[in-house]
């Protein structure tokens, strides 16, 4: 099965670029952004040999995971915590196009999926996809949007310090292409929903009703501090806010998040 678009993200104006390996996807957009591609495009490989996370990580690779990135154009005027919040959009859009990829589960039941603040999104507890939004300046152009969204649909990386799995670990058969295709889709109805930060107030209640850990146990680290008490909601710029013990609330932009049991550890 090959890559292609679904006819929705084409009538959305949206293109699509396939390679048979790239070192990482996103870097591949930028580099076209920055030789005058507009965007909106879709950068996609069957391979990906130098895939990258958060704070400068690795992200592995096994044969027949997904490996894809947007180049967004920002619109003029848009600032960057408005872009900040295409996080949740990705998160919203990858959730959607799993949960009608695989269905439900024997017996019925509806897959585990849960999206884990800021860009994860989970299966039973353990990491599934990885998300990574990236913003750049041009010169001439105004500011682009990366938005990296690895997929373990045929195996999970080993040695990690956190537990991952993957969609055929988990008895689910998808492959890459048909993934995509439904992403693409999902895509152009989160982001429709989202209406350039307008309608972030109804992305943020769909991210929450499959949010990982809402309500219990949180620890979050921040360089030297640690705030701890229990996951509260996402405000209204997404940040994660957590209340602490006597009830004070404290919003939270960015850190090492942990949920449940692993909260709780000293």
């Amino acid at each position: 099965m090959t890559f292609v678009l679904d006819p929705a993200a084409t009538a959305a104006g949206y293109r699509l670029e396939v390679h048979d390996s790239l070192g990482s996807t996103s870097t591949q957009a930028l580099d076209r952004a920055r030789a005058g591609e507009p965007g909106p495009l879709w950068v996609v490989a069957r391979e990906q040999t130098g895939g990258r996370g958060r704070r400068g990580k690795g992200w592995g690779w096994i044969k027949g995971n997904h490996a894809a990135s947007l180049l967004w154009p920002v619109p003029a005027g848009l600032g960057p915590d408005r872009v900040a919040t295409l996080g949740f959009v990705a998160g919203v859009a990858v959730e959607r196009a799993l949960r009608r990829a695989c269905g439900p589960a024997a017996g019925g039941a509806a897959p585990d999926f849960r999206l884990k603040w800021p860009n994860d999104v989970l299966l039973g507890g353990a990491k599934l996809v990885g998300i990574l939004l990236e913003m750049e300046t041009l010169p001439g152009r105004g500011a682009v949007v990366t938005v990296g969204i690895g997929i373990n649909v045929t195996g999970a990386p080993e040695g990690l310090p956190y537990a991952a799995t993957s969609l055929a670990e988990a008895g689910y058969a998808v492959d890459a292409p048909g993934l995509f295709r439904l992403l693409s889709a999902s895509w152009v109805e989160a982001e429709r929903l989202w209406d350039e930060g307008r309608g972030f107030p109804r992305i943020r209640q769909s991210w929450l009703s499959a949010a990982a850990g809402l309500g219990g146990p949180v620890r979050v680290q921040i360089g030297g501090r640690t705030e701890a008490g229990l996951f509260d909601t996402i405000d209204e710029g997404g940040r994660l806010v957590v209340r602490l013990e006597g009830g004070h609330r404290v919003a939270v932009s960015a850190g090492e998040v942990h949920f449940g049991t692993a909260a709780s550890a000293a």
